[in-house]
């Protein structure tokens, strides 16, 4: 199995996992908390049937990647990808970001530049900025991620179940765009987890990526489902146009979170269709 090393811990070193497949121009692919890498295959298997080259990773601390307990912030997830990029001296690239994942694309093209990028793509955006503050009043009081914490610190396989029904809107798509099994999926591969990352991500969810988006300069499409409970479109998704000078916006109806599973047909539309020459 591939790794970069992008650091140690201790005695250890600290290794990304990696998935690389497929030819042609290359995009990659950054999931959400609290999945892994795996999570994006309804997107995967079109981007390979059209010619690109795919490359997924697992961010530190899930998936096969190495559970320090170190690195949770955006600095370090970044530079985590950009060990990526550059062992595998991808240029001319498209990295989509989920949830989590579109704060590494935001916080990457922020520091590194686009030398190596073509596109970029925010898919359930955490963006501009989530923290309620004396220049941010529309955001969220910081005693709600207090409180997120201690749930998982308290239970955390609970807080997984509530957090994944709402990931999903359980109670409107299960049995339709979400199975039990898919659901139940989910849930094994959050446990798996690095059981520190699953509350030391919290407080990354609190970054202000403002002064990183208008530094962007690649065409950007941003994808946000109207339903969706863990990241509200009018706190995130809604604020940014205007804030990236090159956006293309879209909206699913009645999408929860995580779009790209429950709303495949669309979702990979959009994608397909923004990456396309």
């Amino acid at each position: 199995m591939p790794y970069v090393k992008v650091g140690r811990e201790n005695s250890g070193d600290i290794e990304i996992y990696y998935e690389d497949h497929g030819s042609g121009r290359p995009v990659v692919l950054i999931h959400g908390y609290p999945l892994n890498g795996a999570s994006w295959e309804k997107q995967t298997r079109e981007l390979l049937a059209a010619g690109y080259r795919v490359i997924t990773y697992d961010r530190r601390g899930f998936g096969k990647s190495s559970q320090p307990t170190t690195g949770y912030d955006y600095d370090t997830f970044t530079a985590d990808l950009n060990h990526l990029l550059e062992q595998l001296d991808l240029r001319d690239t498209t990295l989509v970001g989920f949830s989590m994942g579109s704060g590494e694309v935001t916080r990457y093209l922020g520091t590194y530049g686009s030398e190596r990028v073509r596109k970029a793509v925010l898919m359930g955006a955490i963006p501009p900025f989530l923290l309620k503050t004396e220049d941010n009043p529309d955001g969220v009081d910081r005693q709600v991620f207090e409180d997120i914490k201690a749930a998982v610190l308290a239970d955390r396989p609970a807080y997984f179940r509530n957090f994944l029904d709402n990931f999903y809107n359980v109670d409107v798509l299960g049995g339709t765009r979400i199975s039990d099994e898919a659901w139940q999926n989910s849930f094994v591969v959050a446990l798996g987890a690095s059981t520190y990352a699953a509350h030391a991500c919290v407080d990354t969810w609190l970054t202000d990526f403002r002064g990183d988006l208008g530094k962007i300069d690649v065409p950007t499409l941003l994808i946000h489902g109207d339903a969706d409970r863990i990241l509200p479109i009018d706190a995130t998704a809604n604020r940014l146009p205007g804030l990236i000078s090159d956006l293309r916006y879209e909206i699913i109806p009645d999408g929860p979170h995580n779009i790209a599973w429950t709303h495949p047909e669309l979702v990979n539309r959009h994608l397909l269709d923004f990456i396309a020459d």
